[in-house]
This record gives structure tokens, sequence and C-alpha cells, in this order.
């Protein structure tokens, strides 16, 4: 029984560990790419080294989780991770940004099989008194990596090199791969069954399409021009097709019938939604501290980790609740937290002092916090163990795909409400137009960087810095939209507690659950 228990411990470990190394992979990345932008080039490619990453992530996510279901999780989990290995490797040695593009989206097919297996690996060998306490680790490795990720990424750049922000993953990834490799013995038999290749096909350059229009309209090319309105209707067919397949193929990547389950369809409807919103609130508050309050990238990092810390301790917090109430209602609790969190950002202006927005942050990430744990539970709860890999990484998938393309919308908003403001301050200034126009248009990030700053004139700064602060919180204001339809659909999810011995269908099965031998 101690030997079993130490083999699950060993198990966890490295699941946890995998988990921390694919989640912080971008945070770290994203806080190098200005020193890798100046030492590669193209600034007009750099976009495209996150968006290739989450584009094969996103693809790969539905798609391991099907394969892992139907052929075991253990090789496809070992899969990701060499694939993970050498892109982060590949990475590393890149000469430019175009190869940079290349390695990254290596590496995010390998990212699309970590996490979703290693929630459903976990599921599958601890016990299932255990589970929800599992789920709300799970959920704080998610929160950690927030934390950290960016304050190693910007140590490694500015005192290691660039290169070790990719080769840091290696060390990390092999005691990953090790412990799981030796410590999970899968027994569970699988049945050979046809894979749907088409199914497999379509969502990745669907999502590649969809991602690219959304990067590129507005900016490199205008959102009328043929080639946006082409990549839309090219993602809009691709979609029509993925989603005709799967509803005529016998084994689909993504099952409609698990939609039919109200717990799972609440709980992905919940998490597409409030994840579309609350990474807003990642991406523009940071932008506020450098651009209104005038703090460095280091004060900017460092206001994300109260928010965090929230989060991490709302995963807890919620896990332990869903044992006493009602998924339905842990939701609408928390829900009701996080509504009230970004209504609390999107009153932030010039006069706002840093604690005020410290508190407002704690607020959001207390609210967002118990959906990383209680969501993907509740997700997984109604099904055996043949479709909780399916499960997972479906909801990881809508998540996931909320976040980007919230990122990408909400962005554009901000920027047309940015450039909205500064157009109507300083419509009658004159000379001070001018030089509005420059410091706000051809280097948008003077107002960032406190060198450059300190370069603006008094009076073109205090309108700028209004025109930024007014165009942040609006566009926090209109997440409420998604907030609120969060909010409103956690009534979807039926009034079931977390079952402890949840899983029953398995219990039918004629294959034995995976054991730790």
């Amino acid at each position: 029984m101690n030997v079993a228990k130490n083999r699950t411990s060993f198990i966890v470990a490295g699941l946890l560990l995998g988990i921390l190394v694919s989640a912080m992979d971008n945070t770290i990345v994203a806080t190098a790419m200005g020193t890798i932008v100046a030492q590669l080039g193209g600034l007009d490619k750099f976009a495209w080294v996150s968006s290739a990453y989450m584009v094969t992530e996103m693809a790969g996510m539905p798609i391991f989780g099907k394969l892992s279901d139907m052929y075991g999780r253990k090789r496809f989990f070992m899969f990701g991770m060499v694939l993970f290995f050498m892109g982060s490797i590949l990475c590393g040695t890149s000469q430019n940004i175009t190869q940079l593009i290349i390695y990254r989206a290596i590496q995010g097919i390998g990212g699309g099989a970590l996490a979703p297996i290693a929630f459903t690996i976990l599921f599958d060998v601890v016990s299932p008194e255990q589970r929800g306490k599992m789920g709300g680790m799970f959920g704080a490795v998610f929160g950690l990596s927030s934390i950290f990720g960016p304050l190693l990424g910007a140590y490694i750049t500015d005192h290691i090199d660039w290169r070790w922000v990719f080769y840091i993953n290696i060390p990390l990834g092999v005691v990953c791969f090790f412990l799981v490799f030796i410590f999970y013995k899968e027994s569970m038999q699988h049945a050979k069954e046809r894979i749907d290749w088409l199914g497999v096909l379509t969502p990745v350059p669907a999502i590649g399409c969809l991602m690219f229009a959304l990067q590129l309209g507005g900016a490199k090319y205008a959102w009328n021009s043929a080639t946006i309105i082409g990549l839309f209707i090219v993602a809009g067919v691709l979609f029509a097709v993925f989603l005709v397949i799967e509803a005529k193929v016998k084994e689909p990547i993504v099952s409609y019938k698990m939609f039919g389950n109200r717990l799972f369809a609440g709980s992905s409807l919940v998490a597409l939604f409030s994840g579309g919103s609350y990474v807003v609130a990642v991406l523009f508050i940071p932008i506020f501290i450098q651009g209104v309050m005038g703090g460095t990238a280091t004060n900017s990092g460092l206001i994300l980790l109260p928010m965090m810390l929230a989060s991490v301790v709302a995963s807890q917090v919620g896990i332990f609740m869903a044992r006493k109430l009602t998924y339905r209602g842990v939701m609408l609790v928390f829900c009701v937290i996080f509504v009230a969190g970004i209504y609390l950002l999107g009153t932030i202006g010039v006069d706002t002092t840093r604690l005020q927005i410290t508190l407002f942050m704690v607020v959001v990430g207390f609210g967002i916090g118990a959906s990383f744990s209680v969501l993907s539970v509740a997700a997984m709860q109604p099904f055996g163990m043949r479709q909780r890999g399916t499960a997972s990484s479906t909801t990881n998938f809508i998540r996931e795909f909320a976040m980007a393309v919230g990122i990408t919308v909400y962005g554009i908003i901000q920027k047309n409400l940015f450039t909205h403001h500064v157009a109507n301050a300083f419509a009658s200034q004159g000379p001070l137009s001018a030089l509005a126009v420059k410091f706000s248009h051809s280097d948008p990030h003077a107002m960032l960087s406190p060198q450059l700053r300190s370069a603006i004139p008094g009076p073109i700064l205090v309108k700028l810095t209004e025109a930024l602060s007014i165009s942040i919180a609006h566009t926090v204001l209109w997440t409420l939209i998604p907030a609120g339809l969060a909010l409103i659909l956690v009534f979807v999810i039926p009034k079931e507690k977390m079952a402890m011995g949840f899983g029953e269908m398995e219990q039918a099965s004629p294959s034995p659950p995976s054991q730790v031998e």
C-alpha cells in the first residue's frame, strides 16, 4: 500500500512539473520578446512567435485528448514531452525570427498534449476521494506559473541570455519525463479504432487562418482587404467542414454527445466566457501601470502577483466548497465576485492609486480562480475513463481559444479607443498634435519606458496618459459582456455535487482502470 502511494506521489509530482513547464513557457517568453526582436530582427513578425505556438497548441488539445482515450495516455504524454523538448532546443538555436516562429509551432504541438493528458492521468491514478484536492493543486500550479513566469523570464533575459528561456525547459522536462515514464503503469486495454484523420487535419489550418486574420487585420492589412477577408472565409469553411465531419464519423475527435450532458456543456460555456474576459485584465493592467502610472516593467509584472495569489487560494477554496455545495452554487458565488472585480477595474483612471488597483485585481483573481479547478473537475465527472481525455482536452481547448481570441479582439478595441481619444485630445492643439501622433503611433513604446517617457513634453504626456487610461478602462468594461454571460450560463450547470466516486461509467466497462503497480 505504501509502495503504491509513493508511486502515485511520484506520478503526481511529474505531472505537476510538466504542467508547470508548459504553463510557464508563454509567460517566460513574453518578457523576453523585446530582447529577442532586438537581436533577431523581424519586428513586423514578432506577434507570430506567440500565435504559432497558440495555434498548434490549441489544435493539438482535442486531437491528443481523443487519441489518448483510444490508444493510451502514457504514449501521447511522452510524445508531447519529446516534441516540447525538441521545440525548446530548436527555439534556443534560432538565428532569425522565421526560424523561431517555425520552432515555436513545433513546441506548441507538444504543449497541446501536456496539460489535458496530465489532468486526465491524474484522475486515472488517484482515488476518487483525492481527485478534488488534486484538481485544486493543478489550478494552483497554473496560478504559480503566471506569477513566477514573467519574473523568471525577466531575470534570465537580463542576467543570462534570452536563449535560456527555452533551454530551461530541458532539465525540468527531463525530470517530469522520467517520473511519469518510470512510475506510471497503464493497464487499460485499448480498442483498435479508426482515427478521424479529417477531424485531425481540418481544425489546425482553420484556427491558423482565424488567428492570423485577427492578428493582421487593421495592422498589416486593412480589414476589408482581400487577404483578411480570404482568411476569414477559409477559416469559416474549414470550421464548417470540421463540424460536418464530426457529426458523421463513428469516432469523432470532439463528440457532440458530450455537449448533450448539461454538466459538461455548462462547465465548458462558463470556461469559454470567463476565460475570454479574464485575460484582458492580465494583459492591460500591467500596461496601465507602465503607461499611466509610469512604473517599470518589473512594477507592472508585480501588480499581477496579488491577483495570481488570490486565484491560487480560490482554486483550493472552490474545490473545498464543491465537496459541500453543488457545482452551480460554487460557480455562482465566484462568478458574482468575478463580475464585480471586472466592474471595479473598469472604473480605474489617472487618479486611481496602486493600492486600489491591487485590491481590484485581488477581487478578479479570487473570482476567476475557482474556475480553473472546479470547472475542470466538473467537466470530467459525467464520463468514464475512455472519454475523460476528450472531455479534459475539449474544455482546455475552449478556454484557450477564448483567451486567444479575447486578446486579439480586445486589443483591437483598446487600440481604436486610444487612437480616438488621442485624436480628440489634440484636435485643436496645432504643433502639439503632430508631436502627440509621433509619440502615440510611430513610437508607441515611449510611454511604457521610463527613459523614453521622460523625453515626452509634459503637456503631451498628460493628455496621452489620460487617453491611455480611458481606453484601458473602457476596454475592461467591454469585458463585462462575456463576464456577465459566464454568470448567466452558470445556471446551465445542473445542481450536482462533486461525486466522491464519480466515474461509475468506467465500472461497467470491461476494461480495467489504469493502476499504479
